[in-house]
C-alpha cells in the first residue's frame, strides 16, 4: 500500500483534499503539520508534527513508498512578519522538495496562488504566460512566488511537479474569506472600493481539492506536464461586490452601502502600512493596505483552459450549489 503525504491537512483546503483521498482505501494518508488534529484521527490519517521551515525536522521524516506529496501548508495573509512568511512559505518548500527528491518521491503537487502574478494592474482572462511582477505588495505573494519558482526549477521527468493556483477559496468550514466578510460587514467596516464593476475568480473548496487530485492523476502518466503552473477557478468569474452582497444576504446581514474611491483606499492603505511598520505592529493587520485596496477594486480573473486541457479540470460544484452547501444551516 502506497503512501500519500499532505502538508497542512488541518487547514481548510488540505482537509478537503484528505477527505476526498480517504474515500479510497488503496493508500495510507499522512499529514505533516505543526500540530496534531483530532479530526484527522477520525479519518484514519496519521499526523507527523513537524516545522517544515526546519531542515532537520523535515529530513527526519520517512518518505519511503510515498507516491505523491501535496504541499498545501503555508502562512497566508496580507500582513505579518516577513521572516515568518519567508521561513515557512519559501524555506519550508525548499526543505520539502529537496527531501522528496532525495527520497525518490515521484510526484509533487504544490498549492500556489494567483497572487504570484498580481502586481498593480487589472488581470482579465490572464493565462499561464503571465510573468511575475517586478514589485509585490505582500510578503505572502512574494514568498509564494519564490517557492513556486523553486518547485518549477527542481521539476523533471523523474521528480514530476506542478503548481496549482486556486483563487479565493470558499465553502463550508471556511475559516477565512466568508467569516471576514461577514464580521466586517456586521461591524460596519466594509465599504465598496472603486466603481464596483471588477470581476474576480473564486473557487469552491471541493473543486480546488478535486483539481489537486486530477493534477496528480494526470502527472503520474504524463511527465511532460512537469514544471507547469495552472490557474483553477469556478465556471465563471463573479462581480466581487455582487458576490459579497449575495453572501451577506444569505446570512441576513445588510448589504454593503458605503463607498470609497480606489485612490483614497490606496493612500489610506499606504499610510496604514507606514504606521504599522514604524510601530512594529503585526497583529491585528491594518484595516486597509495597498494590496487589499487593489484586490477590492481591480479585476483579477483567469483562463482555466490549460487545466482543462492537461488534466480535465471542470468544476464539479457550481457557484449556486456551492452557496447552498455553504449556507445549508
Amino acid at each position: 500500500m502506497g503512501k500519500i503525504v499532505i502538508t497542512g491537512c488541518g487547514g481548510f483546503l488540505g482537509l478537503h483534499i484528505a477527505k476526498l483521498l480517504s474515500q479510497n482505501n488503496d493508500h495510507t494518508i499522512v499529514n505533516i503539520s505543526r500540530n496534531h488534529h483530532v479530526e484527522l484521527d477520525q479519518l484514519g490519517i496519521q499526523t507527523i508534527e513537524c516545522d517544515i521551515s526546519k531542515k532537520e525536522e523535515v529530513n527526519s521524516i520517512d518518505l519511503k513508498d510515498v507516491e505523491v506529496i501535496f504541499h498545501v501548508a503555508a502562512i497566508a495573509g496580507v500582513w505579518g512578519r516577513k521572516d515568518q512568511f519567508y521561513q515557512v512559505n519559501y524555506l519550508g518548500t525548499v526543505n520539502l522538495v529537496n527531501h522528496a527528491k532525495e527520497s525518490n518521491v515521484p510526484n509533487f503537487i504544490y498549492t500556489s496562488t494567483p497572487s504570484v502574478v498580481f502586481g498593480d494592474k487589472d488581470i482579465v482572462l490572464g493565462d499561464e504566460k503571465l510573468d511575475y511582477p517586478k514589485k509585490y505588495y505582500t510578503d505572502y505573494a512574494y514568498t509564494k512566488s519564490l517557492a513556486e519558482k523553486y518547485v518549477k526549477e527542481q521539476s523533471s521527468s523523474s521528480f514530476k511537479a506542478v503548481c496549482l493556483r486556486p483563487h479565493l477559496i470558499w465553502g463550508p468550514g471556511d475559516p477565512h474569506l466568508i467569516p471576514r466578510i461577514i464580521n466586517k460587514a456586521k461591524q460596519g467596516r466594509l465599504k465598496m472600493v472603486g466603481e464596483g464593476e471588477n470581476l474576480v475568480d473564486i473557487i469552491y473548496v471541493k473543486n480546488a481539492a478535486m483539481a489537486h487530485i486530477q493534477a496528480w492523476m494526470a502527472l503520474k502518466d504524463n511527465p511532460s506536464l512537469s514544471g507547469n503552473c495552472y490557474f483553477i477557478g469556478q465556471e465563471r468569474p463573479v462581480n466581487l461586490w455582487d458576490f459579497i452582497n449575495q453572501i451577506l444576504g444569505l446570512k441576513k446581514v445588510r448589504p454593503v452601502s458605503g463607498y470609497i474611491s480606489y485612490n483614497m483606499a490606496y493612500r489610506i492603505g499606504w499610510a496604514m502600512e507606514l504606521i504599522y511598520k514604524a510601530l512594529g505592529i503585526y497583529k491585528p493587520e491594518p484595516p486597509m493596505t495597498r494590496f487589499v485596496a487593489m484586490q477590492l477594486a481591480k479585476s483579477h480573473y483567469f483562463s482555466h483552459n490549460k487545466a482543462r486541457e492537461d488534466f480535465g479540470y471542470e468544476p464539479i460544484v457550481s457557484i449556486e450549489n456551492g452557496l447552498k452547501e455553504t449556507f445549508a444551516d
